[in-house]
């Protein structure tokens, strides 16, 4: 696939955005890769799936050298489903950015492992845009309102501690353990209850994510209209003026 890996090793489905490059910023057919890897965790010998970056980000964001924000937001939205509705653990293992869509990526997932020099960023305010992929539903779940808003609107990193303090995720390891810490996870969930954890990731999708679906739908209507603005037009000709040279 291209830009993504997968490969289902042993019980476990892993999954890599495989773009460093670009620090693994995602674009429409990137996600629609990604949604069809998802898919293959359906396969019965599938347990647990994990999600990673290559290189020295997890996810940048979404790629505005190109942009086709329609489309983009819309494949973002299916992946974040695929996630939350998927009756099988996943964990997302953060190194450096986990920026714009990358956060709500990372905090789709059942648990995150991050190590201590990751941090978490909604920079769509930086562009003129506000955050997509269900962003408001999963950080108020996860932080509450004030803490979702400040990140949406003041666009601050977040380092990993700070993340794991707040309860935005599971686990903040140091660095040179979090390989090692991420397996650990990893293989647990793979030697445990898979049928009781599909139970147990659905009542909690349920209890904490019900407007998840209706959240993305108010967020789409809103990067309609954005994507028009001043803001984010001038935003863009800035980034491609600075990828440039």
């Amino acid at each position: 696939m291209s830009d993504i890996t997968a490969q289902i090793d042993g019980r476990v489905l892993r999954i890599e955005l495989d773009r460093p490059d670009k620090l693994n910023a995602v674009n429409t057919s990137m996600l629609q890769a990604m949604k069809a890897a998802i898919d293959t965790a359906k396969d019965d010998s599938v347990r647990v799936v994990v999600l990673t970056g290559a290189g020295r980000a997890f996810c940048a964001g979404g790629d505005l050298t190109g942009v086709d924000t329609d489309g983009a937001a819309i494949a973002a939205n299916v992946v974040v489903e695929a996630i939350t509705q998927l009756p099988k653990p996943v964990v997302a293992g953060v190194r450096g950015a986990a920026a714009g869509f990358g956060c709500p990526l990372a905090l789709s997932c059942d648990l995150v492992v991050a190590a201590r020099s990751a941090f978490f960023q909604l920079a769509f305010a930086k562009v003129g845009l506000s955050p997509d992929g269900g962003t408001s539903a999963l950080l108020s779940a996860a932080i509450g309102r004030a803490r979702a808003t400040r990140m949406a609107m003041l666009a601050e990193r977040i380092p990993a501690a700070t993340a794991f303090d707040w309860g935005l995720i599971s686990h903040c390891v140091d660095d040179d353990g979090f390989a090692a810490e991420l397996e650990s996870v990893v293989e647990a969930l793979a030697a445990g209850p898979t049928t009781a954890y599909g139970w147990i990731k659905r009542a909690m999708t349920a209890t904490t994510l019900a407007d998840l679906h209706d959240a993305q739908s108010l967020e789409a209507r809103g990067q309609e209209t954005l994507v028009q603005t001043d803001d984010f037009r001038a935003a863009v000709r800035a980034f491609r003026h600075r990828r440039n040279g």
